[in-house]
Order: structure tokens, then sequence, then C-alpha cells
């Protein structure tokens, strides 16, 4: 069982954004073109805090009633939802979140279609690597999919396979970009503490950490 982190220090939020920052520069991505997303599931409400003062200003959360009660709290972010959705919790999260980063099935799209309106903006997730029994869909389903959508998709996610070397998801995070640019679709949700310097390098938009920003020395 993972364990909560606790005692979260705003300096170390302060450093580790720094780091990531000069990761991406050397990468050749400017730092301001790459939003950096705190995934905050395994963090305390009352820790929020000590992100904000660190300088996170974008957090997303995997649990629609946590991220509700999180979001109620400190409403000084911006919150994205980047869990796995359940369509009877899109209404939940409409109205708290600027994106959902996990669309990827029918009934998400019905309850889109009755919860969401000309602002509501989402992300469709995409299953590039063909894994059998993992979220989102085939990249040949897209283009249907993407017909379907009853409100805007701002971009694409990906979950690559777990890797023993972040090299090893480059061609995953390279086609997503390409299924992105195909489809004229600007964000790219990719890269988390273990692989976001290559995901940024392959057009990234978004990347989501999580161990990389808490610990003092990890990114």
């Amino acid at each position: 069982m993972v364990e909560l982190i606790t005692g979260l220090e705003p300096e170390t939020v302060r450093a580790n954004l720094e780091l990531v920052r000069e990761q991406l520069r050397a990468v050749g991505r400017d730092p301001a073109q790459v939003q950096i997303l705190a995934a905050v599931k395994y963090l305390p409400e009352p820790e929020l805090a000590a992100l904000w003062a660190g300088g996170i200003t974008l957090v997303g959360e995997n649990r629609a009633q946590e991220l509700a009660a999180k979001a109620a709290a400190h409403p000084q972010f911006t919150w994205d939802f980047i869990g796995s959705l359940q369509s009877r919790k899109v209404a939940l999260l409409l109205p708290r979140v600027r994106y959902i980063h996990s669309v990827a099935s029918d009934s998400a799209l019905a309850a889109l279609a009755r919860h969401g309106g000309p602002q509501t903006r989402v992300l469709v997730e995409v299953n590039v690597a063909g894994e059998p029994g993992k979220s989102g869909i085939a990249p040949a389903e897209l283009p249907a999919f993407l017909e379907r959508c009853p409100v805007t998709v701002a971009g694409l996610m990906t979950m690559p396979p777990l890797a023993a070397e972040p090299e090893h998801n480059r061609r995953h995070f390279a086609a997503l970009r390409e299924l992105a640019a195909r489809h004229g679709l600007r964000e790219l949700s990719m890269g988390t503490s273990q692989d976001y310097a290559v995901a940024a390098a392959e057009g990234a938009t978004i990347i989501r950490l999580g161990n990389a920003l808490y610990h003092a020395g990890t990114a």
C-alpha cells in the first residue's frame, strides 16, 4: 500500500520545480510551453497549501470525490481529473475541472452529452501501446470516437507501459504526438516522474508529476 505524503515543504517543491524546468530545457523545450501538473492522489488536503507556496498552480486528482473535496478547500488551483473515468462521475467533475484527461468510452460520451456544455473541454485517452485490458481507445478508433464526442476535444492523453528505461516509451509518446497532429489537437498529456523528459522531448504539453516534485532531489 502506498503511504500518504505528509510534511511537504514549499522549499522542496520550489527546488524540484526548478530541476524539472532544467530537464525540460535540456531536451530543447521552453518550460513556459510545458504545463507541470502535480498529481495529488497521495497528498492529504492540508498538504496542498505547501504546493501552492512552492509555486504549483495546476493539480490533478485521480478520484472524483477526493477532487470535489480538495477543490472546494483549495479553489486557488486549476484542477484536472487524471484518473480512470466512471461515467456516473462526469456530472460531479465538470463544474470543478478544466480538463478530464481520461475520456475513453461511449458511456462517458453519453454523460458528457447530458452534462457538458459549450465550455466543456476534454482529453481523449489513447492506448497507444495496445496493452490488453488497459483503458484507452485504440489508435485506429480515434477518428470515429472524435466524431462521436459531443464536447470539444482539446487533446490526447496516454499512459504507456511501465518501462525500466524512459527511452523505451519514446515511441509511444511519438505515436501520440503524431495522432494529435493528424487530428489538429494541441494538448498532449503524457509523461510522469519516471519519463517526463522523454515525453517532453516528444511534444508533451502537460506532464503529470508526483515524486519528482515531492521528494528532495528526485526531479
